[in-house]
């Protein structure tokens, strides 16, 4: 694939998960000021917080919608970038205070956007749903993220967040180095680990990894979800039954693991290792291979320069990590809530929306006319392959609030030789059975 633009795909008619998704109704979802009979909120400012880099695609889009919404209502915003991690572990706190933004990119799921908005620390947003008609512009994968009951679980309930892109996880290659090596494009995981050998026998360190945050756990995930079956899905997502952690598809996943650093596929410094460190091993031309997100595809057909990129899906799966990508919320402390929803709303428009996808992201309610690209194109079809399969399968953290970290922290102990794979098995056991139990009860 050549890197002559940064480009993706319209989302808007992908269907994935099969739950049947209810919106309820609600009382009043906030509000502390009029909306002016001109429409001019001249005077008034939005702080708008996000996380995406300044040349991401999303980070494009946000950029526009801000002209945008400014043009539109002469309000001024405020725009306050974080990072991810810094806002996963201050995002209580912070959406329940006086520094708390009017309208805030936050990560969907159980453990991160259902655990805020149980708490009551997130607007419901039902009233606006039925407003702008957002609900519409969603396929019911990506609905499925925004919805939580009164228990903080996703796919039912009120709409408490508005997801505007799609993410899923897939294997970045590097062509040049495949030619290099004889090394075919996998369509096996017995030819992905074929191809690993021949690299690291030439002495070639097959996989990026991060182990310190969260690439190695999606690879982890993707290995067990390769041996499961939707019913496992929702056992260990949804709590619907007991998830057997030294069964067939967890310990498939961790004893892989362990193998390929034993054989060299994955560098043991991965433990130091963040996913910025990963992501420009790959950009650099250092490895060979990197499975991860949809999120780096812009930014790679930007900065890749040296080598032609290429991408695939996993191979010897019918299920996949991925889901609706990060949503807006509103604190519930937000000064501007009505601003906040016009803001979201200036997000989901057509011309945001295929911006967004222009730059290399997955938008949600883009006319795929609009994007016609063949770097969008082939992400298009891998995404396509995806959804045909019903294959999105969220993220290996989102069961409970501290499995992210309780994940990375236990693989870097298989990757460090610390557990073995039943032990760390038994280790992500008790810390998932602590938050679960009674829910699934």
């Amino acid at each position: 694939m050549r890197n002559r633009s940064r480009t993706l795909a319209a989302l808007a008619t992908a269907g994935a998960l099969t739950l049947t998704l209810t919106a309820c109704s609600s009382d009043d979802d906030g509000g502390s000021a009029e909306t002016p009979a001109d429409g001019d909120w001249s005077g008034e400012t939005l702080t708008v917080m996000h996380f995406e880099g300044q040349d991401s695609a999303m980070g494009i889009a946000w950029d526009r919608a801000i002209e945008i919404f400014e043009e539109e209502t002469g309000a001024t915003v405020d725009l306050q970038l974080t990072a991810f991690e810094d806002l996963r572990t201050s995002a209580e706190q912070l959406f329940d205070s006086g520094d708390a933004p009017d309208v805030a990119e936050y990560n969907k799921g159980n453990a991160t956007a259902g655990q805020l908005a149980a708490i009551g620390v997130l607007e419901n947003l039902d009233a606006a749903y039925e407003e702008y008609g957002w609900g519409d512009m969603l396929a019911d994968s990506v609905a499925t993220t925004a919805q939580y009951n009164e228990d903080g679980i996703m796919g039912s309930g009120s709409y408490y967040g508005v997801p505007n892109y799609g993410e899923f996880t897939f294997l970045y290659y590097n062509e040049d180095m495949f030619t290099e090596h004889g090394v075919e494009v996998p369509t096996s995981i017995e030819e992905v680990e074929a191809a690993a050998q021949t690299f690291a026998d030439a002495g070639v360190t097959p996989f990026a990894e991060s182990v310190q945050e969260y690439p190695l756990g999606q690879l982890w995930y993707q290995l067990a979800l390769s041996q499961a079956d939707r019913d496992f899905v929702n056992a260990y997502q949804l709590y619907t039954e007991p998830v057997d952690w030294q069964g067939a598809e967890i310990s498939y996943a961790t004893e892989t693991i362990a193998e390929w650093v034993d054989n060299g596929f994955i560098s043991s410094e991965v433990t130091g290792m963040t996913a910025e460190d990963a992501g420009l091993e790959f950009i650099n031309g250092e490895v060979p291979m990197f499975y991860s997100g949809s999120w780096w595809y812009g930014r790679f057909l930007t900065e890749v320069s040296d080598f032609e990129m290429g991408i695939t899906n996993w191979p010897s799966t019918e299920l996949t990590p991925g889901s609706g990508g990060n949503m807006w919320v509103v604190p519930v402390e937000s000064e501007q809530p009505e601003l906040a929803r016009v803001f979201i709303d200036i997000t989901m428009r057509p011309e945001i929306q295929a911006l967004l996808g222009d730059s290399g992201g997955l938008p949600v309610a883009a006319d795929p006319a609009d994007i016609t690209d063949e770097d969008a194109q082939a992400l298009i079809e891998l995404f396509n392959e995806v959804n045909e399969r019903d294959g999105l399968s969220f993220y290996p953290d989102w069961p409970t609030p501290n499995f992210y970290g309780d994940l990375n922290g236990v693989l870097q102990g298989l990757v460090n030789g610390d557990f073995t794979a039943e032990e760390a098995q038994a280790e992500l056991e008790s810390y998932y059975e602590d938050h679960v139990a009674d829910i699934r009860d």
